[in-house]
């Protein structure tokens, strides 16, 4: 039996120090294109957050306020690249309609939904005296 509980759980767990530093961040870069290619709502939200983060640089509001602002922005992207995770995930599973998938799908969007209406309220709360 293994000491290393990682090697038991994936094949591909077990790199330390900097190699596993190294990886993990190819791997972001990997998931950042995939997503960027393959998902229409990330495109549309990356353009958003493009247009929105440089906005807020030049705005006159805090620095708290700044980076609430961008905060809710990285959000709605953090929760897109989730959701869409979750849709891949289920369509490997099986491209079958079924009420649970859809529902994980369903519950996804939600999230994302959630959050981009939290950059609607953070943008007025920080905005509007």
């Amino acid at each position: 039996m293994s000491t290393e509980p990682a090697a038991e759980e994936s094949p591909f767990k077990g790199q330390t120090g900097l190699r596993r530093i190294w990886n993990a961040f190819s791997y972001s870069l990997a998931g950042l294109r995939a997503a960027y290619r393959n998902e229409d709502a990330f495109r549309q939200e990356s353009l958003l957050a493009a247009l929105l983060i440089p906005l807020t640089l030049m705005l006159p509001v805090s620095g708290i306020g700044k980076a609430l602002m961008i905060g809710s922005v990285l959000l709605v992207l953090t929760i897109e690249l989730l959701n869409s995770a979750i849709e891949a995930a289920i369509d490997r599973i099986s491209l079958d309609r079924h009420r649970l998938s859809k529902r994980a799908k369903d519950i996804g969007s939600a999230a994302v939904l959630i959050a981009l209406i939290n950059v609607l309220c953070t943008w007025s709360l920080v905005l509007i005296p």
